[in-house]
């Protein structure tokens, strides 16, 4: 559903430019390629760029009873004292690189090439499982009528208590979208918000959770009447092709082009009139690094000629934009997201003192 993350300097609101047609809409869905649950189709997933067998999620065993407030305000330690995480979903690989799998010497030079691997799994899956947690509240909570600026602080605080919040250890990954109808990502109430949301629009919610600085960076759309449901589904169509056909050695450019054919496999009735969806061109799924929420490579929505692949140890959002409007977005708006340039150059600074005497007055 929502995508489009945070950029290195401040980041504008994106505005989907409007066709000739009046009510050009935006739904987008983005997941970091590992983790997801069986709620949202393509789903949030985290994980490592290499593709597994799916799983069922694991049942507790033992242990007290433990039950999720409403809002969400019980810590994950509560309900995994053993501070192991599920698993959830995993993508097996196929064709010619089904042997990253099935060599078993392959998967071992793979496990000694992470710093530790069990840790940095564990991270991912712990901030995955947070946002899961966050994101079915939210989807049972948000309703018409709400501030959009009480909706980011449910969110906001959920995620800090579900986390548990401990400094640059775990907490809040990047500000909270919440960009509605053509404004396609990054825009957030700042102080002073008066924008309440509505019956009929389309609201993309972005949340990012960290974990050890692994960021699980997904988002989804919700609609309150049926008229954009194929919007939705389109994007969430594509999202899970995006999931399904990356992995290592996948070329960026191909990748696109197979988000590109699903996304542009569907079309909306607006109005009497049927309008294709159409993937924003110049908006973008990307690497993330720790404590970096966009990495450097980016995953393009329309097919090109991007030979740049995947590799061992990366991670990935897959986010998708589907529009009704002209598939292309402009900055517009007030600036919400700040986030701090990991390349900024050092730049010395020096206090002068100026000391003059009475005598010169």
């Amino acid at each position: 559903m929502p995508a489009a993350k945070k950029s290195d300097e401040e980041t504008k609101e994106v505005k989907e430019l409007n066709s000739a047609e009046p009510a050009a809409e935006v739904a987008a869905e983005d997941v970091d390629d590992g983790e997801d649950d069986a709620e949202d189709v393509g789903g949030e997933t985290t994980g490592e760029a290499k593709k597994k067998k799916k799983k069922k999620k694991p049942k507790k065993k033992g242990g007290a009873k433990v039950a999720q407030s409403s809002p969400p305000r019980v810590g994950l330690s509560k309900f995994f004292p053993d501070g192991k995480y599920p698993v959830n979903e995993e993508q097996e690989y196929k064709d010619d690189n089904r042997w990253r799998t099935t060599s078993e010497e392959k998967r071992y030079e793979e496990r000694v090439a992470m710093e530790d691997p069990e840790i940095t799994y564990n991270n991912i899956r712990k901030a995955a499982e947070a946002h899961r947690v966050v994101r079915q509240h939210v989807r049972q909570w948000v309703k018409p009528g709400m501030a959009m600026t009480d909706i980011a602080n449910m969110i906001e605080d959920g995620t800090r208590a579900v986390v548990e919040e401990n400094g640059l250890e775990a907490g809040v990954g990047f500000p909270t979208g919440l960009s509605l109808n053509h404004c396609a990502a990054h825009y957030t109430p700042n102080a002073g918000d008066k924008v309440v949301l509505q019956q009929g629009d389309v609201l993309k919610i972005d949340i990012g959770i960290q974990v050890g600085g692994r960021i699980a960076d997904s988002a989804f759309t919700l609609n309150f009447e049926p008229t954009y449901d194929k919007l939705i589904e389109a994007v969430k169509a594509a999202t899970d092709t995006g999931v399904r056909e990356a992995g290592i050695d996948m070329q960026l450019g191909e990748l696109a082009g197979y988000i590109q054919e699903t996304m542009e496999s569907y079309e909306v009735e607006v109005n009497g009139k049927t309008i294709p969806v159409k993937p924003i061109k110049n908006l973008s799924g990307h690497s993330i690094n720790p404590y970096q929420i966009h990495g450097g490579k980016s995953v393009l929505l329309v097919k090109n000629d991007d030979p740049t692949k995947m590799e061992e140890g990366e991670y990935f959002a897959i986010e998708t934009f589907g529009s009704t409007g002209r598939g292309r977005i402009v900055e517009s708006g007030e600036c919400s997201h700040y986030a701090k340039r990991v390349d900024a150059p050092h730049v010395p600074l020096r206090y002068e003192v100026h000391v003059r005497s009475k005598a010169a007055y």
